[in-house]
């Protein structure tokens, strides 16, 4: 299979190993691609695999955890590093953005912690945006990674029960909800994560050796 072929990987995947075990995250690869594979979508058994230490940069992390699963389980493999980016706190957190704050934080806490360092800070002044690099591998190394972009900002104050990690205070642009108000069907049309997997599977991903 030429993975730097969209038509071609579509025709060829019959299964695809997302490289977490994070369920949201899983949950919405799965909804997102169901719009161009008919491939079996299933999470990564962690306890199976051996991830490169993360680093700084999102398209190195998205690869490495890609070309692990391929190669140690001889599957088609995809995975991605997502960050937020907030301009206020000089694109903090980042790619550290699932581990803001250490390891003892969840979801709430780092959304606590992130609304903390903003406190103060005007709504004008707290512009953001969501990242993905995504990166589809084949057991034989073929690589391909795409990114996508989400912008909004950050608000005062947590809305809305759906989505995962910072969606309940970032807020779209040009639209009054926050990520955790739209359906999962608007979110999986309007985030960084269905733009950069859209790209994956356009023809318009970049191949990296």
């Amino acid at each position: 299979m030429d993975a730097s072929n969209g038509g071609d990987w579509r025709r060829a995947a019959t299964r695809i190993v997302v490289a977490t075990s994070n369920p949201g995250k899983v949950r919405e690869i799965r909804e997102i691609l169901s719009q161009y594979t008919r491939a079996l979508v299933v999470p990564v058994d962690a306890g199976r695999v051996s991830f490169p230490a993360e680093g700084d940069d999102y398209q190195v992390n998205a690869i490495g955890k890609a070309r692990a699963v391929a190669a140690q389980l001889g599957a088609i493999s995809i995975g991605d590093d997502s960050g937020l980016e907030v301009d206020a706190l000089d694109g903090r957190p980042g790619v550290h953005s699932a581990r803001y704050g250490g390891e003892g934080l969840d979801d709430a806490g780092r959304v606590d912690l992130l609304l903390r360092e903003l406190s103060g800070v005007p709504i004008g002044s707290r512009t953001a945006r969501f990242v993905c690099h995504a990166a589809l591998a084949t057991p034989r190394g073929d690589c391909i990674v795409a990114r996508g972009v989400c912008r909004g900002v950050i608000l005062e104050a947590a809305r809305g029960a759906g989505g995962f990690g910072y969606d309940p205070v970032f807020q779209l642009a040009g639209r009054r909800e926050t990520m955790a108000e739209l359906t999962a069907a608007e979110k999986n049309r309007a985030s960084h994560r269905a733009d950069a997997l859209r790209l994956l599977f356009s023809g318009d991903a970049a191949r990296v050796e």
